[in-house]
């Protein structure tokens, strides 16, 4: 039986996650961590709760003591680290939060298995990134995994510097590290502050639908269950201080994707399309805010056979019947 501590279970793509696991592995012990912050639900994970391979911890990363402790009492096989502030308006008005959670609680979880996995082949500590760390593109091109990173908010630079101390960790001690760096999530239990939920909630509650500056800013959308299946890949089958991008293929200005949310929705709730087209309101731009992201996927692709397979509407609108359901 191998034994997996997931930080930041708790949220949208650890909770998702840790269900898939469970379900797919049943000779694994799954140990969740996570503070219960804001954007943290347990209620996400009540369909597991009581299985017999699943133990909550309500711990902080920010707690060296209390994350050594469990370790050193649990003796990990794997670690995949998904514990951050991830919501990049609130990086503005709160850097330090930023820092002090996405910097330092990494290093202190790093510091709590350094010593116990040196030069161990068989362990390994996955660290979640994500896409933003590359800074911005202009129309073309696309963000390769030899790309210098060169972020725009003080997330992006705490999980820069995250990124930097987890390959740091592996050149210095030893350490079995791999990095994953995804584009924009999207799924169910995703909290309401990120932008489709906005969108979908705001469509529900008939209210202005806020987008930043002019609409055109471009991301690549991945769906959630892609990315688990991703990071499922790469955990048990990358080699040991590699680097992955995860990206879904699906680039779409903000202003194309809320209209397809709205297409969607409106069918679903059997609402006239052009009233809730109305409810589309410009907003002052976000400070510094990245124009273009692309994620090249071919080494993931090439390297471990991995692409992603759901239909980037049909998840869409799951996701979309999810929140129907939760209102």
């Amino acid at each position: 039986m191998k034994k997996i501590l997931i930080t930041g279970g708790a949220g949208f793509i650890g909770s998702n996650l840790i269900i898939y696991l469970i379900n797919k592995y049943k000779d694994y012990e799954i140990i969740n961590v996570d503070s219960l912050t804001y954007a943290s639900n347990l209620n996400y994970l009540s369909q597991i709760s009581s299985s017999e391979n699943y133990t909550f911890y309500n711990i902080d990363i920010r707690d060296f003591d209390l994350l050594k402790e469990l370790v050193l009492d649990e003796k990990f096989d794997f670690i995949i680290h998904l514990a951050a502030e991830s919501h990049v308006d609130n990086s503005i008005n709160n850097p330090l939060l930023f820092a002090q959670t996405n910097i330092l609680g990494t290093i202190n979880l790093l510091n709590s298995v350094k010593e116990l996995w040196n030069d161990k082949k068989d362990n390994r500590f996955y660290h979640v990134s994500t896409d933003e760390v590359y800074g911005t593109l202009g129309d073309s091109g696309s963000f390769h995994e030899k790309t210098n990173y060169d972020p725009r908010s003080p997330y992006s630079a705490s999980k820069a510097s995250s990124d930097h101390f987890v390959s740091a960790y592996y050149h210095t001690y030893n350490l079995p590290v791999l990095i994953s760096n995804c584009s924009n999530n999207f799924g169910p239990n995703q909290n309401k502050e990120k932008l489709i939920p906005v969108v979908i909630n705001s469509i529900l509650n008939k209210q202005k639908i806020p987008i930043y500056g002019n609409g055109k800013n471009i991301r690549d959308w991945l769906f959630v269950d892609d990315h688990i299946e991703a990071i499922d890949t790469i955990l048990h089958n990358a080699e040991i201080g590699q680097t992955y991008n995860i990206g879904g293929n699906n680039e779409l200005t903000n202003l194309e994707l809320v209209r397809k949310i709205i297409e969607i929705t409106s069918r679903l709730i059997n609402e006239d399309k052009e009233s809730i087209l109305k409810l589309i309101s410009f907003v002052e731009d976000r400070k510094g805010h990245d124009y273009r992201y692309s994620i090249d996927n071919s080494k993931l692709k090439n390297n471990l056979g991995w692409s992603p397979s759901h239909n980037f509407e049909k998840s869409l609108e799951k996701t979309i019947k999810w929140y129907i359901k939760k209102t």
